[in-house]
């Protein structure tokens, strides 16, 4: 068994060469969530507070505090607009979560998404030079149920000290209610990327993958398996940017969504599912099995696996199949069982397997994007805008069946889809300042350098410790001793 080397992009080559591909790819899982609670442990957590101005003598404190400080209240007061150029407002993120689907996880109580929501800030920093702060609310009304009037409420209250918001981990269907209601009733972008976000970057890799097997948007034939917030988003943004959604079928816990789906007709909270009832499955198409012959993609984000999805249903697909198996943190599929069976091109939200399909590549230069030209919304055109920046930046520099999109290591893709994303709002008439895309560029290049250069100098100068080696290898030799 090798050293632990979290700087492999193949952690495979940690484990003992005799393990079998099921055993490497369940002691990544198991390696991956123990060392994850040590080092959080260890750091108390990832993200913490940093003043960006200096002390530079006693009456600096008078400057940044009173007596200076009421100048900049006043100013505000008489312009709210300048909220953005006096504090840090513009560059400031809230990232708001109920914590009731966290993950493959479920509800894990308020303080229980703190994890994901510290991470979501993490990334958004380092990936996209955006500062942002955890959030997790308790959405319980008087009767004990979850309420999303509650995080309405809560976003629209805590609106004037943000550039941006952020949803994050809120179960269906509360999640399409919050989403559409403070899209328009806020004056500031709200984004709920575990819809938004995960479509953009869905379709970044499938429009990579679908150039890979010399086929078109519009003419492959698609199953979904899950009818959640995401994949719903996914469908719906697929079609915007070209798909037929009557060579769609969308599968949830119920079966197959097609018009005669009573259930759904008859819960508003669901509209967004009916909405896809009227459009997809116009054959009525109601078991996966058949739905998946001759199909050419399988989008899976439903229960994380493995073995959720089928070897025979990837067996019975078209020519050279697109299967993205996408829950987390246990893809539906491993990529090993899932190429067995026959598929072309595999995608998983993780990154420790080939194609990571995750909304970590989306979410950071897209609200960058947006936090630059002071966007009053994030549009679906501006989504589908990432999508193909994300695209075109991994065609660039070469893709194949193992790599169809840029990986979260690629600083480079992020102030180009900042820059791509900031001229499509602009282009929608939802930018409050106007600029050209050279100009977007430059800020959000210079903003992210900026915050990893200050990452990698706490590191140098000893400030972020790294975590000892025992800790790493105590982890590895449990996984190890787990699967065995």
């Amino acid at each position: 068994m090798a050293k632990v080397d979290l700087t492999l992009k193949n952690l495979d080559e940690v484990f003992p060469s005799d393990f079998t591909e099921e055993q490497k790819a369940k002691g990544k899982t198991l390696f991956l969530k123990r060392l994850a609670e040590s080092t959080h442990r260890y750091y108390g957590g990832k993200i913490q507070i940093a003043p960006k101005a200096g002390v530079f003598g006693f009456n600096w404190f008078n400057v940044w505090y009173t007596p200076g400080v009421s100048k900049i209240s006043t100013t505000i007061r008489d312009d709210n607009e300048t909220s953005y150029e006096l504090s840090n407002r513009g560059n400031f993120v809230a990232v708001v979560s109920d914590s009731t689907r966290v993950l493959g996880d479920g509800d894990c109580t308020p303080p229980g998404g703190l994890g994901v929501m510290e991470g979501k800030a993490f990334l958004m920093k380092y990936l996209g030079g955006v500062d942002a702060v955890a959030l997790c609310i308790d959405s319980y009304n008087e009767k004990g149920e979850h309420d999303p009037d509650k995080i309405i409420e809560f976003v629209k209250m805590v609106q004037p000290s943000f550039g941006a918001i952020n949803l994050e981990d809120i179960s269906q269907p509360n999640c399409y209610k919050v989403l559409d209601t403070l899209r328009e009733d806020c004056i500031i972008p709200v984004w709920h990327d575990d819809a938004q976000g995960t479509a953009c970057v869905t379709l970044a890799g499938l429009v990579n993958a679908l150039k890979l097997v010399n086929k078109e948007l519009s003419e492959v034939k698609m199953v979904y398996f899950g009818a959640g917030a995401s994949n719903t988003t996914i469908a719906r943004i697929n079609i915007a940017a070209g798909a037929d959604p009557e060579k769609m079928i969308l599968f949830d816990s119920k079966g197959s969504l097609h018009k005669n789906r009573e259930d759904l007709k008859a819960d508003p909270r669901f509209y967004r599912k009916w909405e896809l009832c009227q459009k997809t499955n116009p054959d009525h198409i109601k078991d996966f099995a058949e739905a998946s012959k001759g199909a050419d993609v399988m989008i899976a984000l439903s229960k994380p696996g493995p073995d959720v999805v089928k070897k025979e249903w990837i067996r019975a697909m078209g020519e050279k199949p697109i299967v993205f198996a996408c829950a987390n943190p246990v893809p539906e599929i491993y990529p090993y069982a899932a190429k067995e069976a026959g598929a072309y091109i595999v995608a998983t939200g993780r990154g420790d397997f080939p194609n990571q399909v995750n909304n970590s590549l989306g979410f950071p230069g897209i609200l960058k994007g947006a936090l630059i030209v002071r966007a009053k919304k994030v549009t679906d055109k501006m989504a589908i805008a990432a999508a193909y920046s994300l695209a075109n930046f991994a065609e660039r520099r070469g893709i194949n069946p193992d790599n169809i999109t840029a990986t979260m290591d690629e600083a480079g893709v992020f102030p180009h889809e900042a820059a791509d994303v900031a001229m499509q709002a602009i282009e929608d008439g939802v930018a409050k300042v106007i600029m050209t895309r050279d100009e977007a560029y430059a800020k959000a290049e210079t903003d992210i350098k900026y915050s990893r250069d200050m990452t990698h100098m706490l590191i140098e100068k000893g400030y972020i410790k790294y975590p000892p080696e025992d800790m790493l290898q105590e982890a590895l030799d449990w996984a190890v001793n787990e699967v065995r």
